[in-house]
This record gives C-alpha cells, structure tokens and sequence, in this order.
C-alpha cells in the first residue's frame, strides 16, 4: 500500500484529501461491507460520501449496467436516449415540482453549477444567497457560494454571494433560542438583507448540510423563507445531492420538511440516484429550465449507461421501501449514540435524521470544537472495521454517518457497538 500511495503523492495534487494515517484502496464491495486490498473488510458507514445509496455491486444494478453496455455506452444528448427519458420522467413525478424538466450532469458540483446558471439568467441578476456553513461544489461557481471556509479555495467569484443564518441550529448568534424564536430570527435577518440589495437571483440552500457535518435549522425553516422569497420575486434552489431519495427517512426529498409553501422552484441531485455511477441533474419549473435562449447539449449527462443504473437502482429503493428502512432503523440509530454520547463529555451533540447522522466533539467541559479528537474516532473506527466521515465547518470536528439504505438492525448495532468504542479511545 506505501507504494501506491507514494505513486499517488507523486501524481495527483496535493489538495487531494485522503482519509486515515495510513490510507487504504478499497478493492471490492457487497451489501454494506468493502474490503481492502490487504483483505481486511469493513462495515461501511460512509457509501462512498452518501453516494452507494443502496448496496455495494446490487445485483439488480450491476446486471441493468452489464446489459446496457453490452448493447451502446453513450451516443451524447445529440440523439434520442430511451433510459434518459424513462428516468426523467420517473424522477420529474417524484419530485413535487409541477410541469418539471430534468436535466442530466455527471456531479452534485456540476448539478448546481447549473442551477446557479438557469437562475441567473432567468432572473437576470447574479446575486446569490447562500447559507453559511454551506457546501455546494468545487467548481468555480460552486465554490463561490460555499459558505465553509475549508471548502473554498479562492474568493474570486463570477457571482455576488450574500450568506444568510440558518444552517446551523446549535451555533451563532440565534442559537439560545427556540425553534420558533430561531426562525422569526432567521427571517428577519433574511428579510433585512434583501431590503438593502437589489433583489438576488436565488437562495441555494441543503435541507441538511453534508460537507458542514449534517446540520439543519428547524422544519420548516426553509418554507418560511420561501414565503419572503417570493414577496422579492426570488427562486429557492434546494440543493439534495446528499439529502435526497429518502436517506432522512421522514421524507423523500429534504425540502419537504419545509414544504409548508410549496416546493423549491429547482432541485438538485446526484449521489446516491446512481449507486456510484456518475448521475446528477437539476429539476426545474419548464418556465424557468427552458429559459436559456443558447444550444446547450451535455456529452455526458445522460449516458445510456449511467440511466440504467439509475432507473434499476430507484426501482429497488422504491419497490423495497429504503425510505421507510432509513427512517426505522436510522432511528434506532440516533438514539443508541445518543445514550453513548450522554455518557461521554467530549461528545457535544448528536444530531441528523433517518441514515444521515453527525456527532460533533468538542473539548471536555467547553463548546470549542476538537478535531482532534474527531480524527481520532475516525482512526479507531477504522481500526475496528468501521468506515464514517467527518466534516463540520472549517474546523472539521464532526462525524458523518451515511450508511447505504439498506442498512439491517443487526449491522447498526454493530456499527454503533464499534463506534462506541472509539468514542470512548477518544476520551
């Protein structure tokens, strides 16, 4: 293994993040485990950053591909594509967006890239607001509107960002309040900020935010700044390339958690909709994805290859009710690190929905952040045949917990049994 990782660090940049002291290549996968090139497997906790949605090598999955490659690959948006239609189609009626088109990419990054050019064409204005804490991709626009210091490599931007508060519930300035009292305080501020500015494009936001280490505001949240939104004439983007297709448990997509005035004008995807093929996509009104007045087509967005693992691998999350799993045993989850976490001081919080779970450390008797001590679970966990994330703001002191869907109760208890104890190594 030293040697591909020397191999590595002599050909890739440096600002390619690796996890572990001592990296590891995954080399296979089945169900919710993957295996290393030494043989040694481990219970997967982080699918990839939230992307093996429902199982490693789903048989249903691998056979759509190996079936869909032994007939074309990928011809370009040039043509017509049957899988590309049929799964638009089966995501525009699962979306709640009335009269929605879908567009296919390759990335969450470039999903929202194009989010972030349909609204400001349609609005004809390149201000964006933007949540702090805030992750959205690594392209140059993306970037742009991050609002993560850690995740945003230059202030140089093509478009004007404006952050609001609300992405994190248990930190800033509104944090001592209710949850009602939050959002009055969230709205206002929000409501303050678009009297002194010309009226922005759109709010991009996560319902849930990944890279920021799986934070939210309270329900409803979002919906309340729907309301003022559309006083101003403003889109709301609801970014669910970690969020969606049911990983929250409660919902299906993020934003319906703040649905009280209806859904966002655009969504965005990726992730978990191709099970590890490259998938992402927006989904707009028609009004405002057909409001490009330039040829655009996608080389490719919307592969054959890709729709195929797109259309069996929503198919089974439907038909097996992976929703519903995430919900129950997510649930069972939280509360089991829960009650560890009562038991620990360095474990701030436990927080998330469904199979999307952050643990925040923080130095014993304080509320500062320990990265630190959150590298140090990491390195535990692993050694004890367990794979999780970290992220939270710049000073990455969370954990990030996204197992595939499909999660059993036995294998939770496990990973929590382990987990458990590398939270107390950590101590």
């Amino acid at each position: 293994m030293s040697d591909l990782y020397a191999r590595h660090r002599a050909v890739l940049p440096d600002w390619l993040a690796l996890y572990y002291e001592d990296p590891i290549e995954i080399t296979h996968g089945e169900g919710r485990h993957v295996w290393d090139a030494d043989g040694r497997r481990y219970l997967d906790f982080f699918g990839g950053i939230l992307t093996t949605m429902t199982a490693h090598a789903l048989p249903e999955v691998t056979k759509a591909v190996s079936e869909q490659a032994g007939r074309i690959i990928h011809s370009s948006t040039l043509y017509l594509n049957r899988p590309m239609v049929e799964l638009a189609e089966r995501i525009a009626q699962v979306s709640g967006i009335p009269d929605a088109r879908v567009f296919f990419t390759t990335s969450g990054t470039e999903a929202n890239d194009t989010a972030l050019l349909l609204a400001t064409a349609h609005r004809r204005s390149n201000a964006i607001l933007a949540l702090r804490n805030s992750y959205h991709g690594r392209s140059f626009s993306t970037v742009g509107i991050t609002g993560n210091r850690g995740w945003s490599p230059t202030s140089l931007s093509p478009l004007q960002t404006l952050y609001v508060h609300g992405g994190v519930r248990t930190r800033g300035p509104f944090a001592d309040l209710d949850d009602d009292a939050f959002v009055a305080a969230c709205t206002d501020d929000l409501r303050d900020l678009l009297g002194h500015t010309r009226p922005p494009a759109a709010l991009i936001a996560e319902p849930v935010q990944g890279v920021g280490g799986f934070t939210s505001g309270p329900d409803g949240l979002l919906g309340a700044f729907r309301e003022i939104l559309r006083e101003h004439g403003v889109l709301w983007i609801s970014d669910e390339v970690q969020t969606g297709w049911g990983r929250t448990g409660d919902h299906f997509w993020g934003w319906q958690a703040h649905g009280q005035n209806g859904p966002p004008d655009m969504l965005t995807f990726a992730k978990g909709v191709g099970n590890g093929m490259s998938i992402g996509g927006v989904v707009a009104r028609a009004e405002i994805m057909n409001c490009l007045d330039a040829n655009s087509i996608s080389t490719f967005g919307g592969t054959q290859l890709t729709m195929a693992a797109g259309l069996a691998n929503l198919a089974y999350l439907l038909e097996h009710d992976l929703q519903g799993n995430a919900r129950r045993v997510g649930g069972l989850l939280i509360e089991r690190l829960r009650a560890v976490a009562a038991q620990l001081p360095g474990v701030r919080e436990v927080r998330g929905r469904g199979l999307m779970i952050g643990v925040e450390m923080a130095v014993p008797g304080t509320d500062r952040a320990d990265p630190r001590a959150a590298a140090a679970v990491l390195e535990a966990a692993r050694a004890d045949g367990l794979l999780i994330g970290k992220g939270g703001g710049h000073d990455t002191s969370a954990l990030r917990i996204a197992p595939p869907l499909s999660l059993t109760v036995a294998e939770a208890e496990e990973g929590a049994a382990i987990l458990e104890r590398a939270l107390r190594s950590a101590q």
